[in-house]
């Protein structure tokens, strides 16, 4: 069975911005990440620590997978 990795926020931040999102505003911690694909505005919000609980790295990938196909994003999240 496939594991998830432990990324960290940078980590994930790089991975979106692969797609095409880009930093949109901070909050404290977390961070919004946005991109615009025709007429509507994509909109995620990632946390900015050192290392991710596996749970929210997981949520962030079901989350993301709502704009990106989840076959394109697996081998970023995933071992």
């Amino acid at each position: 069975m496939p594991k998830i990795r432990r990324l960290s926020g940078t980590e994930i931040i790089k991975i979106l911005a692969r797609f095409g999102f880009l930093r949109h505003s901070q909050k404290g911690s977390h961070v919004k990440l946005r991109r615009k694909n025709l007429d509507r505005k994509e909109t995620l919000i990632v946390p900015l620590h050192q290392e991710l609980d596996t749970g929210t790295c997981q949520a962030i990938f079901k989350q993301a997978t709502a704009y990106i196909p989840e076959s394109e994003l697996y081998s970023y999240f995933y071992e």
